[in-house]
């Protein structure tokens, strides 16, 4: 596995300029993508995988299924060459973040206990 160039990241946040609040997070070497507060996709080894959800089944019609990391559940791999029509590429994640739910609300951390 290769980590994702920050090449690759620019390229997909400049695609998805016309989607709103869209941001990215490094995580080991790979990234989230987030369009508001949701993870609608992940960025691995340079491969776009967005979350499944049925309206994004819908849009897509046939999709390959891929998994951005080893143990995690199937994604809808979205091919290098279908990046280029950004209008698509933005119509993909906001029909996949309309469909997931807000994020739980974090909770509160418990300030540690003084040993003693």
């Amino acid at each position: 596995m290769m980590a994702t160039k920050q090449r690759t990241i620019d390229y997909l946040l400049e695609q998805l300029a016309g989607a709103g609040e869209i941001s990215t997070r490094k995580m080991f070497g790979e990234y989230a993508l987030y369009h508001e507060s949701k993870v609608v996709a992940f960025v691995c080894d340079d491969r776009l995988f967005i979350k499944p959800t049925e309206p994004g089944r819908n849009l897509l019609g046939e999709v390959t299924l891929g998994r951005p990391y080893p143990g995690a559940k199937d994604y809808f791999e979205i091919a290098g060459d279908e990046w280029e029509d950004a209008d698509r590429l933005v119509e993909i994640v906001r029909t996949t973040a309309d469909a997931l739910p807000l994020p739980a609300p974090k909770k509160p951390r418990k300030p540690k206990q003084p040993k003693g």
